[in-house]
């Protein structure tokens, strides 16, 4: 057969003809000037860039013998004309042997290699072997390979090349020297394309052939075969069109079409586009995978612009890209470029491609309405759309935005400045249960009072106050008709305004300096005694009625005549539970009832027990910081741990 393929006949014969290995052109020819030449070689890269061309061309280097046959060491490009270039050329070499390391693997082979490699080059300076698919090689035989590859005769150089440099053993990559090839760009591709059109003769339009470097992948070998076979089909031109129908990919401007249909949420008009292209025999595979190269276009488009050099594709496929980037987002297409990575990747084994293909395509179609997390977050909805509440969903296109939600009535939060557990505890009843009113279904945030002593009735926390039947339900599932009350403001802190406490009322005095509240140590003892009791705890009553009862600054303290162990044991927590609540109630205001155990102590300064002297707990009640802790948030002690003590 007289014809030769293109990637055949114009193979490069010297390193100023390869394109896109500078790196590796230029560090071997610096150290075949250097004469710095090493025992082995690794070629490692994209298929069809170059790497059995270089190692055949570094043969002919180092063997070459110039035109006038008389070189006595390698040169930096080989003349092409001499025996040795020649025969290497044409693979007839004695002395350079070219090896199919995917056939030839084992260790049988591998022990001839290195039986052949004692003997000395029949007629050029070296005896070369280039093993190529290298990384196919055994274990057994690259262990075989081993001590001769670290330690060759002086005419021996050993080229290996691979796709899959990371299944050669480290043993071996250690005692080579590793070129790593880079894919070829895509203008350098192009205009490979275009030099090798005008010297066969071939009209070719500027798209056609912007097509074929793009179908290349980085390869040069595999845009000059689709060139070969676009060559065959024409009648005269080379168009784009021939070529699209070549590779497979689908008409002009579909893809970006089906993207604008996304953009709308138009699931109808996408689902018509698939259809088509199936019907017109387009694969699946082919369609998916073009969609995710214009996603990561558009996407390049959109983060560096559409004049960048992330963009390795034509002009006009640049001016689509940069139109749909405008139409999303940066966290829109990288989304949709997720969904179709996932989508390409299922096709590769699914059994309905077509029904997966539609469904993903459907997928990015949904996704268009959802919201950024951010954005549902802050309550803020997108410029245009209606105010339905912060965790409303773009309305896809053609369909009317829901009518808003009525408003859910909820309680106003409690001062930041007062324990939640104490919040907790003063909403609920006395007795550990939230406040049940006929008028209302659920739990009540305050208690019910009737409307002549509204105004006098204390209103825990600022939580607002209630009149008539008005209920204000805790959580989200009031009803929408409810009559709406517009929470009052947060009561001001204690240091501002305290609330005085007479006959179970408070009055808020702005600016008044802190008073001890006027209810009876006795009398408020006794009410929590009672509650306690009613509350089906009877021996934990009958154990606070005992005590002292006093206040220890603004918090109701009492000190119990039994032990510390007992006094932990009898009040739980559910009828301390129930104290704090009684006590919070029958105050006013937010408190924390303070209990000791260990007796009475007579002689205590201000009404308060007496702390053991030598104590750690004692040490740290009179530390002023705790002190203060305790006046202001109700804080208590309860474990004290003293590291001067501890072994």
């Amino acid at each position: 057969m007289s014809y030769q393929v293109l990637a055949r006949k114009y193979r490069p014969q010297r390193f100023s003809e390869v394109i896109g290995q500078d790196h590796v052109t230029r560090t071997l020819k610096n150290a075949l000037e250097q004469e710095r030449l090493a025992h082995g070689y690794i070629f490692s890269g994209h298929r069809g860039i170059g790497k059995t061309t270089i190692a055949r061309i570094l043969a002919m280097a180092l063997n070459c013998r110039g035109i006038d046959g008389k070189g006595e060491k390698p040169v930096t490009e080989p003349c092409g004309e001499c025996a040795s270039c020649t025969e290497i050329r044409a693979g007839n070499s004695v002395d350079v042997i070219e090896i199919d390391a995917a056939t030839n693997r084992g260790i049988d082979e591998i022990r001839e290699l290195r039986e052949g490699a004692r003997y000395r080059p029949a007629r050029d300076r070296y005896k070369i072997y280039i093993l190529d698919e290298a990384h196919q090689i055994t274990d057994a035989a690259f262990n075989a390979l081993l001590k001769t590859l670290e330690e060759p005769p002086s005419h021996i150089v050993f080229m290996m090349a691979t796709t899959q440099p990371e299944d050669i053993p480290q043993t071996i990559r250690s005692r080579c020297q590793h070129f790593s090839f880079h894919a070829v760009k895509f203008e350098q591709i192009l205009a490979q394309l275009r030099d090798l059109a005008g010297r066969e003769n071939i009209a070719a339009d500027e798209d056609a052939l912007a097509l074929l470097a793009e179908a290349g992948d980085g390869s040069v070998r595999d845009a000059l075969s689709i060139l070969d076979q676009a060559i065959a089909s024409s009648e005269g031109t080379l168009t784009a069109e021939t070529v699209r129908q070549l590779v497979g990919a689908a008409p002009s401007g579909t893809v970006e079409q089906v993207m604008r249909a996304v953009s709308e949420s138009d699931t109808r008009t996408v689902l018509q586009l698939v259809d088509r292209l199936m019907t017109e025999g387009h694969s699946p595979v082919h369609f998916a995978r073009e969609v995710v190269r214009f996603l990561r276009n558009a996407l390049m488009a959109k983060v560096a612009g559409a004049d960048s050099e992330l963009l390795q594709v034509s002009s006009d496929e640049r001016a689509r890209a940069a139109g749909i980037a405008e139409l999303f987002s940066e966290e829109d297409l990288t989304r949709h470029l997720q969904i179709m990575l996932r989508t390409h990747g299922d096709l590769g084994y699914k059994q309905e491609q077509r029904f997966h293909l539609e469904l993903g395509l459907v997928k990015m179609a949904h996704a268009q309405r959802l919201l950024p997390l951010e954005q549902l977050l802050s309550g803020a909805l997108p410029v245009g759309a209606p105010a339905a509440g912060p965790t409303a969903l773009r309305p896809a296109a053609g369909q009317t935005s829901p009518a808003p939600a009525p408003p859910i009535r909820r309680a106003p939060e409690p001062p930041r400045s007062i324990s939640p557990f104490a919040a907790d505890s003063a909403r609920k009843g006395p007795f550990g249960k939230p406040e049940m009113s006929a008028d209302a279904p659920g739990p009540r945030a305050v208690p019910q009072s009737s409307p002549s002593d509204s105004s006098t009735a204390p209103t825990p926390f600022g939580q607002g106050s209630t009149s008539g039947s008005e209920a204000v339900i805790m959580g989200s599932a009031a009803p929408a008709a409810m009559p709406q009350t517009t929470p009052q403001p947060p009561r001001p802190a204690i240091a501002q305004a305290e609330p005085v406490l007479a006959e179970g009322k408070a009055e808020v005095v702005p600016g008044a300096a802190p008073a001890q509240p006027q209810l009876s140590p006795e009398d408020l003892g006794a009410a929590i005694s009672s509650a306690v009791e009613a509350a089906g705890h009877p021996m934990a009553a009958s154990l606070l009625s005992g005590g002292r009862w006093f206040f220890e600054g603004s918090q109701p303290a009492v000190q119990l005549s039994a032990s510390d162990f007992t006094v932990k044991m009898t009040l739980g927590a559910e009828p301390l539970k129930v104290a704090n609540a009684a006590a919070s109630q029958t105050l006013g205001r937010p408190a924390k009832l303070k209990i000791s155990g260990g007796g009475e102590v007579d002689g205590a300064p201000n009404g308060k027990p007496a702390r053991k002297t030598g104590a750690s707990t004692s040490r740290v009640a009179e530390d002023p910081i705790v002190q203060k802790m305790q006046e202001v948030f109700g804080a208590e002690i309860r474990t004290v741990i003293d590291y001067q003590n501890k072994k």
